[in-house]
């Protein structure tokens, strides 16, 4: 079984070659890792993938991958970016490749952002903001899901999750929006009565500059997670505060997946200047969190 397997991503970006440029840094063992895609090495084994048709050629390389996971070949995948359009462009309609993922392995998958101790769990992922609904179900099975992982994969035997409000200042009690006080809190208390250790829901930019000043200056997180109702609550501070360090982590399925914070970023691609440290951060993390 090989410990990691990389998709080399989109034929068009910096795919190939920041995954090119992590493996130099990390040289790690040969039986260890398999290159799905791109020839890029003749260090590691590939699989290669004959596609001219640049999204055909991500969601193969992505199957591939699932595959092999789901038989027992691979311990942990890492994806290097993909364009939602180049999918879409060859007939797979997917908001990003974490859905795609749900799909190989039909399982529900949540979308953690990981440096360091710093943690952020999405409610919702690639929505406009006006199509953002959360429910009382949805909290509860997504913490429940966070909660499993950070004890399995984290060895963390209780941790403690912070919620962020969906309206500012936590809806003012009821004068900025009623989720708070109609769906949130009473999520919050079940969960708190089934053992889940979690507290909110928290004004968001509050909670985020709490969080923020720890992690600048090398504190210990209050919390072992946070949890965002939407993409950009989430993901302006932490992509503001560590955005090379930051790796995106696929949770719930069959097997971990990690991947860069960065894009295919199409303007730099082929110039050799990309920077691969968020791939190095996401090679390292799937290798530590993967079973084998």
């Amino acid at each position: 079984m090989y410990k990691i397997a990389i998709t080399t991503g989109d034929i068009r970006g910096i795919g190939a070659e920041i995954t090119q440029k992590a493996l130099k840094k990390l040289n790690l063992p040969a039986d260890d890792v398999l290159i799905i895609g791109q020839e890029i090495t003749k260090d590691y084994r590939v699989i290669k993938i004959d596609d001219s048709i640049n999204g055909e050629f991500c969601y193969r390389s992505l199957e591939c991958a699932a595959q092999l996971a789901l038989e027992n070949k691979i311990g942990a995948i890492v994806t290097a970016p993909v364009s939602k359009f180049a999918l879409l462009e060859a007939g797979y309609n997917f908001s990003g490749q974490t859905e795609v993922l749900q799909k190989l392995f039909n399982k529900k998958a949540e979308m953690l952002f990981i440096a360091d101790d710093f943690r952020v769990m999405l409610l919702t992922r690639h929505l406009a903001l006006k199509d953002v609904k959360i429910d009382f179900q949805m909290i509860v099975d997504k913490t429940l899901r966070l909660s499993n992982f950070l004890k399995v994969y984290c060895k963390i035997n209780s941790p403690k999750i912070a919620l962020c409000a969906l309206n500012p200042h936590a809806g003012e009690e009821g004068m900025l929006g009623r989720e708070e006080i109609e769906i949130m809190t009473p999520a919050v208390e079940k969960l708190q009565k089934s053992g889940v250790n979690i507290i909110g829901p928290m004004s968001a930019d509050a909670l985020f500059a709490k969080v923020g000043k720890k992690y600048l200056s090398s504190q210990k997180q209050d919390y072992d997670a946070i949890i965002s109702c939407y993409h950009d609550q989430g993901l302006c501070p932490v992509k503001a505060l560590c955005f090379d360090k930051t790796v995106n982590t696929s949770i719930g399925l069959d097997v971990i997946r990690t991947s860069p914070s960065c894009g295919t970023a199409y303007d730099i691609a082929g110039k050799g200047i990309a920077d691969e440290t968020s791939m190095v951060e996401a090679i390292k993390l799937a290798y530590k969190l993967n079973k084998t």
